[in-house]
């Protein structure tokens, strides 16, 4: 049973269709999802284990409010440990990456291996046959707390459950999007981090709506790389957590009620053409004609194939009204200089600053400023029908937003 009292304002009679914004501000929500969801029975993306190439090697990271350390450990093994000294809570390790034979705490000297065991505590005999640590205690009981820990094409995720399913039966379906992009052994090409003004849940959703970007997103829509009358496809796991899209450019279907919506959406402006269309070119790599799928696996993970950028974006809470989102560049090892320089300049397409996804952030902003005074209303998402099965694999459904809440609600006992 929780130790988070449920939060007494209840969720609309209409159910997943809905979104009260209570859930987007309220602090002992937010509290409850750390111990419902981020240290419940879910599986965590917290890097690739390309950055961790060799015993030594290490991440800094976090899983909800816990700093996570992603460590090789001495005979080669993917590990996840809590940043957190046993002693008395200080981190054990305050760098980003890098490599380091020992875990050490620079407050009391508590030293630990890369399998997170407690290898010595100074003066543990005390001085002079005074102080020291009672002659009971034992180095054994006392080291990092340690996450369960598997990998799923080189992605990388920990959980605090040792209950839950393999990672990859947890992933179910979608591994087969993730399996599309991630094909072959991959290099990270780099990194940019943003903080938004919003609950992670904001931006969570933002991925998941697959017809937004049509609507929203500029770039797309003016220059043709991605717009609602072209073949695209939704697919959601049995479980209803996650979800995949995809949209094949050069597939156009005009038709009178497209047209109709598309002279009154901003995004689509027929009058501007770019004076250099490098950035528009791809290489149809896979050969089906998809250049752009965009992955979300619950709660906090994106993968993303736009033309030949690739990335995955990790959503980390920072409070209820505050996250950071880590965005991981990469290639693949065997990348030509041809595409490697390809995929640095698609990078322009996304990112904090991105022509195509630079707004995203900007929209959660907004709608976290304009729900703050109206916490008992809701969202409404009716996109494609009401329910979890409504909607079809149709782009235009809110379909998997109505999953994403349903399983929330599922996870948070609401």
């Amino acid at each position: 049973m929780s130790s988070v009292a449920v939060p007494e304002r209840e969720w609309p009679a209409e159910g997943t269709s809905r979104a009260p914004y209570w859930v987007f501000h309220d602090a002992e929500n937010y509290a409850r999802e750390q111990e419902r969801i981020f240290r419940g029975p879910v599986w965590h993306f917290i890097g690739h284990d390309a950055e961790v190439p060799e015993p030594g090697s290490f991440k800094s990271t976090r899983i909800g409010d816990s700093p996570v350390l992603m460590v090789r450990d001495e005979e080669g093994q993917l590990r996840a440990i809590l940043n957190r000294c046993a002693h008395r809570g200080n981190l054990v390790c305050m760098k980003e990456m890098g490599k380091i034979d020992e875990l050490y705490c620079v407050y009391h000297a508590w030293i630990y291996d890369l399998k997170g065991n407690l290898k010595s505590a100074a003066f543990r005999r005390g001085l002079k046959g005074e102080g020291g640590l009672p002659a009971d205690f034992q180095l054994a009981d006392h080291g990092l707390k340690k996450l369960r820990c598997e990998s799923f094409c080189g992605l990388v995720f920990a959980t605090y459950d040792n209950t839950i399913a393999p990672l990859a039966e947890w992933l179910g379906e979608i591994g087969n999007g993730i399996r599309r992009v991630i094909r072959k052994p991959i290099k990270i090409l780099g990194y940019d981090t943003q903080r938004i003004g919003a609950n992670w849940k904001n931006y969570h959703e933002n991925p998941r709506d697959s017809y937004h970007a049509n609507i929203l997103h500029s770039f797309y829509g003016t220059f043709g790389m991605s717009r609602q009358s072209q073949e695209s496809k939704m697919f959601i796991d049995a479980s209803g957590r996650h979800q995949y899209f995809y949209t094949k450019p050069g597939t156009e279907k005009v038709t009178t009620d497209y047209q109709e919506t598309a002279s009154n959406l901003r995004s689509h402006n027929e009058k501007y053409r770019l004076e250099d269309t490098t950035l528009l070119k791809w290489e149809d790599e896979i050969g089906d004609g998809v250049s752009i799928q965009i992955l979300s696996a619950y709660p906090t993970f994106v993968l993303h194939q736009i033309g030949n950028s690739m990335a995955t974006r990790q959503l980390v809470p920072n409070g209820p009204l505050s996250c950071d989102l880590h965005w991981t560049y990469f290639g693949f090892t065997d990348d030509t200089p041809a595409m490697h320089d390809m995929r640095l300049m698609q990078t322009n397409l996304v990112g904090s600053a991105g022509l195509v996804s630079m707004e995203d952030a900007a929209v959660c902003n907004m709608i976290r400023r304009a729900t703050g005074g109206s916490l008992d209303d809701a969202s409404i998402m009716q996109m494609g029908g009401k329910d979890l099965e409504s909607g079809g694999s149709s782009k235009l459904s809110e379909r998997g937003l109505r999953n994403f809440w349903h399983t929330y609600r599922l996870d948070m006992g609401l």
